[in-house]
């Protein structure tokens, strides 16, 4: 009591202690760089990351486009070229005056360079940058390089697509956020005892959202999708601390006219249960940590922080703004609109056997519905934006015009024998697919000695110990052909040159799938074993983990196998992400009612009596914690343009309402059925004696 008496005491320090961070809080928010490239995170040790260094290291390229032009003369094609290579961190640009002088028709040129960089009434650039594929200064690049050739020109690639994922971005984060807070205002109004305070809740909230915000700092940088969902997320997940307080003050109002003591004894009891709840939800974050894939890593540092400033804000800067604006809050109350749930209860509890037989008959379908969805996630991240993106439509122009839907970058022993460089692109371009390989060797034809080659040319295309070659390919990055594809181009790399490598956005792509799929399986194996360590350790169980974890492991089968029948498509991050945060999050609505069971149980009362109770006095709570997340969560689902934001929120949204159902009514019936086997693997609640135990209900 000590803590919580010091917390009300010095309540208007505290409040101007957090308002004064607040600035500090908005610095670091600037400071803090974002990072949307999700192709960054894979592990450094990677060949295509190895490569992507070595292209930096020695040919000071890093990010790479095709520039598409329509209806443009050679010679205005030329002065874009001259324009282009002047924008800041353009390194070159290859086009066919690379290869020939300008004043070679174009009609002239051997066939195959002349496809390379022709098609109808289309020329196509390729543009190496000295700076990264999501460096700021690349992308300001892209910008420039779009304003320079107006409506005439497309640019394609990761460097355009992270530009047009930017400027999406940054126009809808701050409606992200607006829709989360006013949705979540009116689940409150709706659900709570009061008007105005909901708007209490959302200043306390949005406290501590900015701490989190803010000192991401620390972190150097952090994920687009953590930037867009970690406000969100802890919206989300940190509403029900607010809500416990709240409750908790009002009962003890209604025993003490001191306000004040009423909310030292809330905070102390709050305290308890916040912790205790909090704990699985940052479990659920922090097993995103244990991926490979470093975005997940990304994700749950910063969302395992921010609950914990939730509940460090619950317990200090709330108690210190409820007691500032306690005569409004009190005289806007109103009675709560959810009705008393005693004999709802007693019905469920009474055709238990019921939902015993609802939950066996859920498991098969849901189980192969969720293994589907796993199986159908996509990875082409161009699929996450509108259609209309520039990005998604210089792609388009670039594959309806030159076939090309892909390039993959080569990088061999600048040692090779011409001949071998040779024989090794024209065995690659047998593979199919492939559209061409573009290198010194087979864009200046086989007589020409390297001496008389271009030196634009040969710098572009050789440096020290390396050369680079360019494989055009027909098929989209992150499918299954591609995939193949790159498989039968690295065994032919192999055999000509054992220390070649192929990089590029596909070949990163395929490295990705193979390292989340091995994710997936890991944070879901972290994530169940620790939530399952802590039930054990709250609730003193052996049993009562499998129970609560069973039951919520089947509202997420469910959540996750209704993308199979309904025909969606999901990023491959929500479903890694998803499983965990719903697990952390929605178990402590089955931790909530398991707590009153068992004390209902240790009090006397029968199992009928004690289940029917604790569903009751639980409803309530569940109720307004699932549809807090929800509100907070479906507004952004549905507004959404960017599919893998729209796709995490709907999950969320839906595994709220999911997780609340299964809760009400499946763990009831489970909790029935094992009420003999809790009571003797749970410390505290054994059977009592045979001599005295005559009674099956107890």
């Amino acid at each position: 009591m000590g803590f919580s008496r010091a917390i009300v005491k010095l309540r208007v320090p505290i409040l101007i202690l957090v308002l004064a961070a607040m600035p500090l809080c908005f610095l670091g928010m600037a400071g803090t760089r974002i990072n949307y490239d999700m192709l960054d995170y894979l592990p450094g040790d990677m060949d295509t990351v190895t490569g992507q260094n070595i292209l930096m290291d020695q040919f000071g390229k890093g990010a790479f486009s095709f520039i598409v032009v329509e209806n443009m003369k050679p010679s205005d094609v030329a002065e874009l070229e001259a324009k282009i290579k002047d924008v800041e961190h353009v390194e070159s640009v290859l086009w066919y005056d690379s290869a020939a002088d300008l004043s070679v028709p174009m009609e002239l040129l051997p066939d195959k360079l002349y496809e390379a960089f022709n098609s109808g009434s289309c020329t196509m650039l390729a543009v190496f940058f000295d700076s990264s594929t999501s460096a700021d200064v690349t992308m300001d690049a892209i910008r420039q390089i779009r304003a320079l050739a107006g409506e005439q020109c497309y640019i394609s690639g990761m460097s355009a697509l992270v530009t047009d994922l930017k400027d999406l971005c940054e126009q809808e984060e701050p409606i992200y956020v607006g829709l989360a807070v006013l949705f979540a205002c009116l689940a409150m109004v709706v659900f709570l005892d009061g008007w105005m305070v909901p708007f209490v809740f959302m200043l306390s909230i949005g406290l501590s959202i900015m701490l989190n915000l803010g000192t991401n700092y620390f972190l150097g940088e952090i994920s687009y999708i953590t930037k867009a969902l970690s406000a969100v997320l802890q919206l989300a997940v940190t509403m029900d601390y607010s809500i416990f307080l709240w409750h908790s003050y009002n009962e003890r109002r209604e025993l003490t006219n001191d306000r004040f003591q009423a909310m030292a004894e809330a905070i102390s009891t709050t305290m308890t249960s916040v912790v205790g709840s909090s704990v699985t939800t940052i479990a659920g974050f922090a097993a995103l940590c244990f991926m490979s894939f470093t975005m997940g890593r990304d994700l749950g540092i910063v969302m395992a922080k921010g609950v914990l400033l939730g509940v460090i804000g619950c317990v200090t800067h709330l108690p210190a703004l409820i007691l500032v604006l306690d005569k409004p809050l009190q005289k806007t109350k109103h009675k709560p609109l959810i009705p008393d749930m005693s004999r709802f209860s007693q019905g469920i509890t009474k055709r238990f056997p019921l939902f015993l037989v609802l939950f066996l008959l859920l498991v098969p379908p849901s189980l192969y519905g969720y293994q589907k969805t796993q199986a159908e996630v996509y990875y082409d991240m161009s699929r996450c934006l509108p259609q209309t993106m520039d990005f998604v439509t210089a792609n388009n122009k670039l594959q309806d015009n030159f076939g090309v839907a892909s390039t993959h970058m080569l990088l061999v022993d600048s040692s090779l024998p011409t001949k071998t460089v040779r024989d090794m692109t024209a065995e690659m371009e047998q593979v199919d697919g492939v559209k061409y390989v573009l290198g010194l060797e087979s864009l200046v034809g086989p007589n020409i000695p390297e001496a008389l080659i271009p030196d634009k040319l040969v710098n572009v295309l050789k440096s020290g110990n390396w050369e680079l070659l360019l494989i055009n390919s027909e098929y989209h990055p992150a499918s299954e052909l591609v995939n193949g594809q790159i498989d039968r181009l690295n065994s032919i790399l192999k055999k000509y040159d054992p220390s070649g490598m192929l990089i590029g956005e596909a070949p990163c792509m395929k490295d990705m799938i193979e390292t989340t799929d091995k994710d997936f399986k890991v944070v879901n194996a972290v994530s169940i074993a620790a939530i399952f360590i802590i039930i054990a350790l709250v609730e003193k169980s052996l049993v009562l983990p499998f129970i609560l974890i069973a039951v919520i492991e089947l509202a997420i089968f469910i959540n996750l196998g209704m993308p199979h029948y309904l025909s969606q498509s999901l990023p491959f991050i929500a479903p890694i992400c998803i499983s965990t945060i719903q697990l952390g999050a929605t178990v402590d609505y089955a931790i909530l009612m398991t707590t009153r069971y068992k004390s209902e149980r240790v009090f006397g009362r029968d199992k009928k009596t004690a289940v029917a109770t604790a569903l009751s006095s639980s409803i309530p709570s569940i109720i307004v914690s699932g549809m807090g997340l929800f509100a907070a969560t479906f507004g952004v689902a549905v507004y959404s343009n960017m599919d893998i934001i729209s796709s995490m929120c709907m999950l969320m949204a839906r595994g709220a309402v999911v997780s609340m159902l299964c809760v009400i009514f499946i763990l009831p019936a489970m909790l029935m059925l094992c009420d003999g086997l809790i009571r003797a693997a749970t410390l505290g609640m054994k059977p009592p004696k045979p001599a005295v135990a005559g009674r099956s209900d107890m």
